[in-house]
């Protein structure tokens, strides 16, 4: 006979342990924010597959507001909670943090609200069977690499995120996070070129291996020539993955407050932003829009800590479309409302999505090498650093595959180089534009930012500093 009491026996749903957590605080208001995430991946090398898992996990982050006669101080704490009495201890650690602190300067009347219509329903989940199409197409990619003489080595993730936010002001917010990505790296025999390509999917029907393979068989058959090359100025085309990789720094860095104060590129002389400035050609748009098809992301701000962009008092915001350039003009920054006040500019949070449109990019990578007498033709960057936030001015490396272009036609492979651009600097050199496409980032999709469309740029101009020993 069961000893449990009914309390004990029930199975703990995330809407539980939320509403548990903003019952329990004994602070003034707090906001529970849970994440229950499932995970699927698999890691191949050698033409061999050699992992795979299935991960489960759920993080809950408590923030408690005290208010007192100066002002309303704040705690944030995270961790592992799947139990009420694991919850119970974040609460109390979050009310406690926020007594012991100073009062916030971000502090404003928290969002209101009621429970979204898809409140109740259950976390959305994946599992290996994501890979019931991919897997066996794989094997067939091992078996013609192993043939050919090529190696392979790689690596799929597929994560769904159900994010349930709740406060003590009666808002309940729920959202379905679909990410994965997919990325090859393929060697010759000698291990003497390298050649990758990746991107970004919602759910894997749209990525295949056999084609996958072929785009590095593709490319290593374009190494079979080398040519050694100084470093220089050169036209060069970038495709969707490296101006994804550049663009993503020129939004990371698009902080208001640090702009009003002066320290980014997106500064007045003195004090202020350039909203309003031209800072691109006429014809170029980035902004980000949580329904953009294929892109979609939270409609709503969550914030597990304040910062220069980000507000524990903003969790829950709307958030829609942004426009942070339109027509090549400085349209917004990213505000919270704090900033906001500060600039006198709309409150414009941060957007887990990135969109580079430029007004008659047409054609494909392809189109572009195909009008280029004499260049250079990108895979991907890393190691990407900034070196001066007034000008935006990043270094880094190119990566697996450089490639010359002759006459419009690829006619084989150039050493490696290390860079130095800005990425709103190229927004004003670039010559020729693709269409928009879904890309992905080589050094921000795997971990941070995933989600990105953007063209090919050719730049006619593009400053390869010095010549790199890396693949």
């Amino acid at each position: 006979m069961s000893t449990q009491s009914p309390r004990q026996s029930l199975v703990m749903t995330p809407q539980s342990l939320v509403d548990h957590g903003v019952a329990t605080s004994t602070a003034d208001d707090c906001i529970v924010i849970l994440r229950n995430a499932t995970s699927a991946n698999l890691r191949w090398a050698n033409n061999t597959l050699t992992t795979n898992g299935v991960m489960h996990a759920v993080s809950v982050t408590v923030i408690s507001f005290v208010r007192s006669s100066e002002g309303v101080s704040t705690g944030s704490v995270s961790g592992s909670a799947s139990s009420q009495a694991q919850v119970t201890a974040l609460v109390e650690a979050a009310d406690a943090a926020a007594r012991a602190g100073s009062p916030a300067e971000d502090a404003s009347d928290l969002v209101t609200g009621d429970a979204a219509a898809d409140w109740d329903e259950a976390p959305g989940a994946t599992d290996i069977h994501v890979y019931d199409a991919f897997a066996p197409a794989l094997g067939e990619a091992f078996g013609r690499a192993s043939g050919a003489g090529r190696v392979l080595y790689g690596f799929v993730n597929h994560e769904v995120v159900t994010t349930y936010l709740g406060s003590t002001t009666g808002l309940r917010l729920r959202h379905v996070q679909p990410t994965g990505h997919y990325a090859c790296t393929g060697k010759t025999a000698d291990l003497s070129q390298s050649a990758w390509v990746g991107g970004a999917t919602r759910d894997f029907s749209d990525v295949d291996a056999l084609a996958m393979e072929q785009t590095v068989a593709q490319r290593l058959g374009w190494g079979s020539r080398r040519v050694d090359l100084p470093a220089g100025r050169y036209d060069t085309i970038l495709p969707p993955t490296a101006v994804a990789d550049l663009m993503i720094d020129a939004y990371w860095y698009a902080g208001a407050r640090v702009a009003h104060e002066g320290q980014s590129v997106y500064s007045k002389r003195g004090v202020g932003t350039r909203i309003g400035d031209r800072i691109a050609k006429p014809g170029v748009n980035l902004f980000s829009d949580p329904s953009y098809p294929g892109l979609a992301c939270a409609p709503f701000v969550t914030a597990s800590a304040s910062g220069n962009e980000s507000s524990v008092f903003d969790n829950g915001l709307p958030l829609g479309r942004t426009d942070w350039i339109r027509d090549g003009e400085l349209t917004s920054l990213l505000q919270t409302r704090h900033s906001a006040a500060m600039t006198q500019q709309p409150v414009t949070p941060m957007v887990d999505n990135l969109v580079l449109d430029v007004d008659g990019g047409q054609g494909s990578v392809d189109d572009l090498v195909a009008g280029t007498e004499r260049g250079l033709l990108l895979t991907c960057l890393w190691y990407i650093r900034a070196v001066d936030e007034q000008t935006l001015l990043l270094t880094g490396l190119t990566r697996d595959g450089v490639y010359l272009v002759e006459n419009g036609e690829i006619t084989g492979a150039v050493n490696n180089y290390r860079f130095n651009e800005s990425p709103v600097d190229l927004l004003n050199r670039f010559s020729h534009a693709s269409a928009t496409v879904p890309s992905f980032s080589r050094e921000w999709g795997d971990d941070y930012f995933s989600r990105t469309a953007t063209p090919a740029l050719r730049v006619p101009d593009f400053n390869m500093s010095s010549v790199s020993q890396a693949m």
